[in-house]
């Protein structure tokens, strides 16, 4: 059981808790209110100016011995000059107040000058350091408004001349456009109380010319960062697509590598293998053997040259070498039947005018079905049927079973190969087990629409 006072204890001490609980969240929100206008005065920095511009140039040499500049804007002297002239102006009409008559002056000297720099600083400042510029002139506007009210208005009027309005819209326009939105909502809520304390009677009228400027400023801030944004991700696109056709590069490069080498690396391996045993000492047909070996070795070089000459050199210069096509299929039964296969080749319609695209895809399936059928059946008989028919190209390469123990089960990157080259093309692949237990590839390439250009990945 609880006593009274230990239940009084525990309540007392829970509304503190809440209290400091509340006092804490307090003083959270009165940080993040306060941080903006730190920042607009203290510790804030406004985006660095647009790197291109297109009045700029080179500075010459003379001056970069004089000045440590390397271009010269002209938006920044243009600048420089209204800055000149403001101050100029600014200094002559205030010397006219505090010296001639009716006015009650004079003043001392040092706020005629201190004006003519409260209007002309700014605009100097504005274009590298648009917040240096707003603190100048936020700092400085207390001493033009006093002169003015002193030796340059009559009651009534408002005490802000037409230069210092033109100076300082200028600074909260580059503030707009260049530093974050929650230091320009302090700006405008700084320059509302400013306008505000100076003259209540003006300040709807100045407040609405100001907002005015700082709504163009920020709309032109966020069309900047909508361009650069979608720059961005044009950059981004560019990149992707870059990337995407190199790795389309390297895969064409990979089948076509692929076939070329696992074509004539089988079938010399075959015949290193056979070589031997059908020399049985024959010094002239062991001979003949190593060179159709070498033979075959030099043709699958010339083969990887003609593929890597897709790829330019350092020179910019590219190998021309004409890709296979089924005119060199004589080659490829006669390399099948040297490694054992005994291949039955059916030919009908015309093959001599097939497109390159087509006629380097046809090599390549039948160069592929024959290698698989060395490694995996060896031995065994191959039938191959190739048929030019209105306006399609139709393959069958089928083989019976082996004849001897193959090779293990592939990668299947070969037929992969196959299918796309087909898909490509417009056409289809079919591939899989025979009836008798061999295997059989169906290909159909469309003729008509492939182009003499088309290129064959």
């Amino acid at each position: 059981m609880i006593s009274v006072p230990r239940v009084r204890f525990l309540s007392r001490r829970r509304r503190a808790d809440g209290g400091r609980v509340l006092l804490g969240r307090l003083g959270a929100w009165v940080r993040a209110a306060a941080e903006p206008f730190g920042r607009a005065f203290f510790q804030g920095d406004a985006d660095p100016p647009p790197k291109v511009r297109r009045l700029a140039f080179g500075a010459p040499q003379w001056l970069r011995l004089l000045v440590p500049i390397t271009t010269i804007s002209l938006v920044q002297v243009a600048e420089l000059i209204l800055a000149l002239m403001l101050y100029t102006e600014t200094q002559s009409r205030v010397w006219s107040w505090n010296s001639g008559p009716p006015r009650p002056g004079p003043i001392w000297d040092g706020f005629v000058y201190l004006t003519a720099v409260a209007v002309a600083l700014p605009i100097a400042l504005r274009d590298r350091w648009p917040l240096a510029a707003w603190r100048v002139s936020i700092v400085l506007m207390p001493v033009a408004v006093g002169v003015t009210r002193t030796i340059g208005s009559s009651p009534g009027e408002m005490p802000y001349t037409q230069w210092l309005g033109v100076s300082y819209l200028l600074v909260l326009y580059s503030v707009a456009v260049r530093c974050d939105r929650r230091i320009t909502v302090a700006v405008w809520i700084v320059t509302f109380l400013a306008t505000w304390i100076i003259d209540p009677n003006s300040m709807p009228a100045v407040m609405v010319v100001v907002s005015v400027a700082v709504l163009f400023g920020y709309n032109v801030r966020v069309r900047r960062s909508a361009t650069a944004r979608l720059k961005t991700e044009e950059r981004r696109t560019r990149e992707a697509e870059s990337a995407q056709a190199v790795l389309a590069e390297r895969a064409r490069i990979a089948r076509e590598l692929h076939d070329v080498v696992a074509h004539h690396m089988s079938v010399i391996a075959i015949q290193a293998e056979a070589v031997p045993l059908k020399a049985r000492g024959d010094a002239a047909q062991l001979e003949a053997g190593l060179a159709e070996i070498r033979g075959l070795s030099l043709e699958a070089i010339a083969e990887l040259r003609q593929v890597l000459g897709v790829l330019r050199d350092q020179d910019g210069r590219v190998d021309t070498a004409p890709q296979p096509g089924l005119d060199r299929l004589d080659e490829l039964v006669s390399n099948a039947r040297a490694a054992g296969l005994a291949v039955l080749v059916k030919r009908s319609g015309p093959l001599d005018r097939l497109p390159p695209a087509v006629g380097l895809s046809a090599y390549r399936i039948v160069q592929e079905s024959l290698s698989n059928a060395m490694r995996h059946a060896p031995g065994s008989t191959v039938a191959l049927d190739i048929a030019h028919r209105r306006a399609e190209l139709r393959l069958r390469i089928a083989n019976g079973p082996s004849a001897a123990p193959g090779a293990g089960p592939g990668s299947g990157q070969g037929l992969v190969g196959m299918r796309e080259r087909a898909t490509l093309l417009g056409g289809a692949l079919d591939a899989g087990p025979g009836a008798d237990g061999g295997f059989e590839v169906h290909a159909t390439l469309p003729v008509a629409d492939a182009g003499e250009e088309a290129i064959a990945p």
